[in-house]
């Protein structure tokens, strides 16, 4: 059941690199996760990122480990009603609803462009119903230049009274383990954090056959117009992002990290470099970041140099050495 950690256990840092040093230090930034060989830990989060071409006249995207493109349909999805994104204090709110190209576009009309790219592409994913779920993930299987699919289970279940499938996990088991059943490709799940207890859900994932987990999705929240007594947001309701849920996020890794054996991706409010060690620490074996691209369209190549610094500083050899290296 999980990972055997005692409240009372201390895990040491990594003793320091006999060779002393940082000249002497060879560093291996490299993961695995769920089978998918990324060169570094950094990846971006979906949704935050398009489908990677609108990013790249600003970084090389070749430095990337992975590139999460924005979530994908079965069929094109237009959204929600403006206004969609709010700023609130340390973060932003979106109600996007979903809005994007459909599988087959993507497909045809932005994997191409991708190809070119030393850098492996995940597949952001969702459905409404089960069977749909399925069919985008048997569209998007062995589909040349990806590299795996990250399923948002966040989304509602319109056959079952719009009840999330990520917060219910008899729901959660179903679904992933259908999808399972549709694909060999890698299957990353991404778990919702507007739930009493996450690790009901990562187990039912794990259960149903996930390879690797991603957490967490948004919070849920809202924002009020004081002077016209309104919301700010078109559809009332959005996903809390940034800075303001890393503390929220940081627990939820750590607490999933004890309770299963699957590899684990960070996310929320990832702004910095040592805010991306923080979620390694927990538990993280790589992170995405997200909002931080809105502000700085450089961010994610930013965190991974601050990473390679940390790493040299403290003489750090590899990821896996921090991954759950809490002293606690």
């Amino acid at each position: 059941m999980g990972r055997d950690i005692k409240k009372s256990e201390v895990i040491p840092l990594p003793p320091p690199v006999e060779k002393g040093g940082r000249g002497d230090l060879t560093l291996d930034l490299s993961v695995n996760i769920a089978g998918i060989e990324l060169k570094n830990p950094v990846m971006t989060a979906s949704g935050t990122f398009g489908y990677g071409e609108e990013y790249a006249p600003y970084i090389d995207l070749n430095r990337l480990g992975a590139l999460v493109v924005k979530g994908l349909s079965l069929q094109p999805k237009q959204g929600n009603p403006p206004p969609r994104i709010v700023e609130t204090a340390a973060g932003m709110l979106n109600s996007i609803g979903l809005q994007n190209i459909g599988a087959g576009v993507f497909i045809e009309k932005k994997l191409p462009f991708l190809r070119k790219f030393d850098t492996k592409v995940i597949v952001n994913f969702f459905g409404d119903s089960i069977d749909e779920y399925c069919e985008v993930a048997k569209i998007l299987d062995s589909v040349d230049g990806i590299a795996g699919l990250e399923m948002n289970i966040s989304c509602p279940n319109k056959e079952e009274g719009w009840l999330e499938f990520g917060t219910n996990p008899d729901l959660t088991f179903r679904v992933v383990n259908a999808v399972r059943k549709s694909t060999r490709l890698p299957l990353i799940v991404k778990l919702s954090p507007n739930i009493t207890d996450i690790t009901i859900i990562a187990k039912a994932a794990e259960d149903a056959g996930a390879d690797a987990l991603s957490l967490i999705n948004t919070l849920s929240g809202m924002a009020v117009d004081v002077n016209t007594r309104r919301p700010k947001l078109g559809n009332v309701i959005g996903g809390l992002s940034g800075p303001a849920i890393k503390p929220v996020a940081l627990k939820m890794v750590w607490q999933v990290f004890k309770s299963v054996k699957l590899p684990l991706i960070g996310i929320g409010g990832i702004m910095t470099a040592e805010d991306a060690i923080e979620f390694m620490i927990v538990g993280a074996s790589a992170v995405q970041v997200g909002t931080a691209n809105f502000v700085d369209p450089q961010a994610s190549i930013k965190i991974l140099d601050g990473i390679e610094d940390y790493f040299e500083r403290n003489e750090v050899k590899n990821v896996k050495d921090m991954v759950g290296n809490l002293r606690v």
